[in-house]
């Protein structure tokens, strides 16, 4: 059980009410319905691996585990369980992460790994620790970080990213992780100038075809992981009233049941949020099968098969899971 599911029990328990009885409303910042018992044991299952196969380093050994972004999206899935990063049993293990990231930052642009990729989900951790881990070298690293995605687009011809902060050229996928990471900044109280974020939806919008769903490069060959990306973005930029954005929906609503093929877990953690944000009914949907898929293929030590390194399928999985628990303010609508 985690350190806030723990908390939520006693507290109910001195008010007197009867636990089996309770549902997730009563503590804010959860869900109206109570967390299906399933997602709990997956995701207990999975945080345990994370915790014992965590080195001194702070990174996984495995083929991505010490990519600074890798170790940024296992430390986003640890709180987005709502651990506690300061006194809490996982609390060494989101530590060690935060500190490992830190390390990897360049000092002299805020550059984080060797990749836009990195760099984004090692920012976007930073976000989502800012204000709730004790550390105060967060906040600089955070403000650095930003600044070079920032200054990137500024480059960039198409207003958008793609694999170095120098790129002329631009991709749904990077430039979706750019975006997702300037909307976390958004919510940690981080400045981000509303032309960068417009700028990021024209690119996407360019790469969206008649039949709503989002290409790699163009708005040809789309793609049901890039279609949830770019439906994502316009979800978090409070932009889903026009006839675009419900074609692109209708597209992952025919699509339920799609799986991508190379990078599985990339789609899962998109998908999830695209649909929660745009209709929660297909949400729960979408959840459930989600939930019984996970169930059949988590290996017997809580992580998850693939050809990406078990640190990085085991944190996709779980943050694919994470909106039934809802902490982070990048899952509230």
């Amino acid at each position: 059980m985690s350190y806030h599911a723990h908390l939520r029990v006693c507290l109910l328990a001195l008010l007197g009410v009867f636990a089996g009885a309770v549902v997730a409303q009563d503590v804010p910042g959860r869900q109206e319905d109570a967390v299906p018992a399933q997602a709990e044991l997956i995701y207990e299952r999975g945080l345990q691996f994370l915790l014992r196969t965590q080195n001194e380093k702070g990174n996984w050994n495995d083929s991505v585990g010490t990519e600074p972004g890798v170790v940024g999206l296992c430390v986003a899935s640890i709180l987005a369980h709502g651990e506690d990063p300061n006194n809490g049993p996982y609390a060494k293990t989101i530590r060690s992460g935060i500190d490992y990231i830190l390390s990897q930052q360049n000092a002299s642009n805020g550059y984080i790994g060797s990749s836009m990729y990195n760099h984004a989900f090692a920012t976007k951790a930073l976000a989502e620790s800012y204000g709730m881990v004790d550390n105060p070298k967060i906040a600089p690293a955070l403000k650095h970080a930003v600044e070079l995605i920032l200054s990137s687009q500024k480059k960039n011809r198409f207003g958008a990213w793609r694999y170095t902060p120098d790129s002329r050229d631009a991709d749904t996928t990077v430039t979706g992780c750019q975006m997702v990471t300037l909307f976390a900044a958004r919510n940690a109280g981080i400045g981000v100038p509303d032309e960068a974020i417009k700028k990021g939806l024209s690119f996407l919008a360019s790469c969206r075809g008649a039949d709503g769903s989002y290409g790699y490069t163009s708005s040809s060959g789309g793609k049901a992981t890039l279609t949830a990306v770019g439906t994502l973005c316009l979800s978090l930029a409070k932009e889903t009233d026009s006839k675009s954005y419900q074609s692109s929906l209708a597209y992952l609503k025919k699509n339920l049941d799609y799986r991508d093929r190379y990078y599985p877990y990339y789609y899962e953690y998109y998908m999830s949020q695209a649909l929660f944000h745009a209709d929660e009914t297909t949400w729960k949907e979408w959840n459930a099968r989600n939930i019984r898929y996970l169930s059949t293929i988590q290996l017997s030590d809580g992580s998850f098969p693939g050809n990406q390194g078990a640190s990085f399928n085991t944190a996709g999985a779980l943050l694919s899971l994470a909106l039934n628990f809802r902490y982070l303010p990048i899952y509230e609508k």
